[in-house]
């Protein structure tokens, strides 16, 4: 008889305990130890005995070619995976309920069934449902098989049977095997399905699509191991409350991380935003205190973005501090330079920060710009709505140079900008100026006298 055992396991990052323990001793979360048992199995079968057999090879016999890229016919998510989807690649996207994962995926499904056939497993809705999403999305192909399963067992037998071109797993939180005796969604059994289904796609060399479900603190549910196995992790951001919707890569093994693709949800489904610095400048108010453009660079995707602050005299005792799209400490930081090397009193005044259109910039290109918005707002003064910046500021209130000048430059140059402030360091270097006046600035002196003159 199989010997079962029973312990404790957190569902937030996997630590085991033999007992119940209110607080996880690892990742600090309460309440998030949860009973599970394991049955001990001497032979595991979950995949076929030809998958489980490999040969070494010497390195120098292995013939190395290009890498094999499949288009989804959409050009914004082709560009977060680095061109396409490669051949046995295993690709997580993540997000919050209703963002639109599944949506995605299903729109990505008519191109790759240029290729051949394409299976769309299901382990939270029927095939009834998911016919009703594909025909608002106008999705109709004799080459897109909808299978409705939880079991992996089942999910591999139809893949083999039928060896799609690509394969769609939407959840991997619902799938489960009978291996392991825990209910489907538990740390086990994500981390189990999730490692079965790597091995599948390596082996078969068809690429998997996982849909994962994402935590209150915007983590893929399940233990950290999950991101590690695969070999893409695409984040959706973004509220529901508003139209638009930010793909941004976290890991990618075959291209560049923290690319971002920009998508509108409109009635017919996700629409790609081919402009992104047009939409996010929109609504920009002009002749405003408080408002500065900034030339951020999300991947090899340069992107103007405007930044808004107000500064108030605070009505407490402790001023708040309030950022929404940038690092609360770097903005902290940054404060803290403005009242040391510009002279500014910020001590007794409320600052608020926030990237407008909901991006998230984690880059310190846009030092300057949050500097210069939180400097306009404080004075009261506006910028003039034809300059931008950008560039990393120091604690010694130095302005240092960044990567990609040029082409942040070239990206203002299309939208109209007509004055650039940036690090005296790449003004130096900049061979083509298109048109735009550069002003290199070396302090923050410099810096507030360049924008706010």
């Amino acid at each position: 008889m199989p010997k079962v055992k029973t312990f404790y396991q957190c569902q937030t990052c996997g630590y085991t305990s033999p007992k119940w323990l209110g607080k996880c001793p690892d990742c600090g979360t309460w309440n998030s130890l949860v009973e599970e048992r394991q049955e001990t199995i001497s032979h595991r079968t979950s995949l076929p005995a030809h998958f489980r057999k490999a040969e070494p090879q010497f390195l120098s016999s292995i013939k190395a070619g290009f890498e094999q890229r499949t288009s989804t016919g959409i050009r914004e998510l082709d560009r977060v995976l680095g061109g396409g989807v490669i051949t046995g690649s295993v690709i997580l996207v993540g997000g919050d309920p209703g963002i639109g994962k599944s949506t995605l995926l299903l729109q990505a499904l008519p191109g790759l069934s240029r290729y051949g056939q394409v299976l769309y497993v299901s382990g939270e809705e029927s095939p009834e449902q998911i016919k009703i999403r594909a025909e608002r999305l106008s999705i109709n192909s004799d080459d897109i098989i909808l299978l409705s399963e939880t079991s992996l067992r089942g999910i591999v037998d139809t893949a083999l049977k039928l060896t799609p071109k690509a394969m769609v797993v939407d959840s991997i939180q619902t799938v489960y095997t009978e291996e392991i005796l825990s209910a489907p969604g538990s740390v086990s059994q994500v981390r189990e399905c999730a490692a079965k289904l790597m091995i599948f796609a390596k082996k078969s060399d068809i690429p998997v699509f996982l849909v994962g479900h994402v935590t209150k603190e915007g983590a893929i549910a399940g233990p950290r191991v999950l991101e590690h196995i695969v070999d893409t992790v695409l984040y959706f951001e973004g509220d529901r409350g508003h139209s638009y919707r930010i793909l941004r890569t976290v890991k990618n093994r075959f291209g560049s991380t923290n690319e971002i693709g920009v998508f509108e949800m409109s009635d017919s489904g996700l629409r790609e935003i081919e402009n992104p610095s047009e939409l996010f400048l929109l609504e920009r108010p002009l002749n405003v205190s408080g408002s500065t453009v900034v030339a951020a660079l999300e991947g090899t995707r340069p992107l103007m973005v405007e930044i808004q602050s107000l500064v108030s005299q605070t009505n407490f005792g402790m001023p708040r501090r309030t950022t929404i799209g940038v690092d609360f400490n770097r903005v902290n930081l940054l404060v803290a330079v403005l009242e040391k090397r510009a002279g500014l009193y910020l001590g007794g005044m409320d600052i608020f920060v926030n990237v407008v259109g909901g991006l998230r910039i984690i880059e310190p290109a846009v030092d300057l710009g949050i500097i210069s918005t939180i400097a306009s707002s404080l004075k009261d003064v506006p910028i003039d709505p034809k300059i931008f910046v950008f560039g990393e500021v120091g604690l010694s209130g130095e302005i240092r140079a960044i990567a990609q000048a040029e082409v942040r430059v070239k990206e203002a140059s299309k939208i109209g900008f007509k004055k650039a402030v940036m690090p005296l360091g790449n003004a130096e270097k900049i061979k083509d100026s298109l048109g735009l006046e550069i002003i290199g600035v070396k302090d923050v002196e410099g810096t507030l006298e360049a924008v706010l003159s």
